[in-house]
């Protein structure tokens, strides 16, 4: 069961959107930060609440911003569920319900980078400075990465069977995932690299 205060957090943003509410289902851990996931399929949400209860507001928050904000199509049988429209939504949800810019931006952009870039074109408070920020962070951990250097050189990938994973022949990689149904339906190459 959730807690009183969440119950009515629910009750309250899907009464405003004139929207049905969903089922919240409320676990605890030890952690600070909270986690959480919206499965409209089953008509629930469900938040694993950590110690910090700016962070447990802000995640049921952004659990019902992807109860709210409408479906994006799916493309190559994934769904882009933290686009635009889900931003617009949870950064008015933020506002609407006592997180403040700088923490809705700390935090989400803590978590989903490319929430930064969405604040910035809504517009948000302080996500300009926060975007600067990252990409300088990001230039630097560039500039400091040691150069890469090649372990085995571009070869034709062969895919052969490893128990349950899916090896190069070649280069002994696993190749996983959207790369390994890929390289399933067309050949393909690729280089092992390494750092230093």
């Amino acid at each position: 069961m959730p807690p009183e205060w969440a119950a009515a957090l629910v009750v309250e943003v899907c009464a405003a959107a004139g929207r049905p509410g969903p089922a919240v289902r409320w676990r605890r851990a030890r952690r600070a930060n909270s986690s959480g996931v919206t499965r409209p399929d089953l008509g629930q949400i469900t938040v694993t609440a950590g110690t910090d209860p700016i962070d447990q507001r802000l995640t049921l928050l952004h659990e019902l911003a992807h109860w709210l904000a409408p479906r994006a199509p799916r493309r190559r049988r994934r769904t882009s569920h933290h686009n635009a429209t889900f931003y617009q939504v949870a950064f008015a949800l933020y506002h609407a319900h006592g997180i403040s810019a700088a923490e809705a931006i700390l935090r989400e952009g803590g978590r989903y980078p490319s929430s930064l870039g969405h604040a910035r074109r809504l517009g948000v408070a302080g996500a300009d400075e926060a975007w600067h920020a990252r990409r300088a962070a990001l230039r630097e951990r560039a500039r400091q990465r040691r150069p890469m250097r090649i372990l085995v050189p571009e070869h034709v990938v062969r895919l052969v069977r490893d128990g349950r994973w899916t090896r190069c022949s070649v280069c002994g990689v696993r190749v996983v995932g959207p790369t390994l149904a890929r390289m399933r339906r067309r050949a393909g190459r690729h280089v092992l690299l390494a750092t230093g």
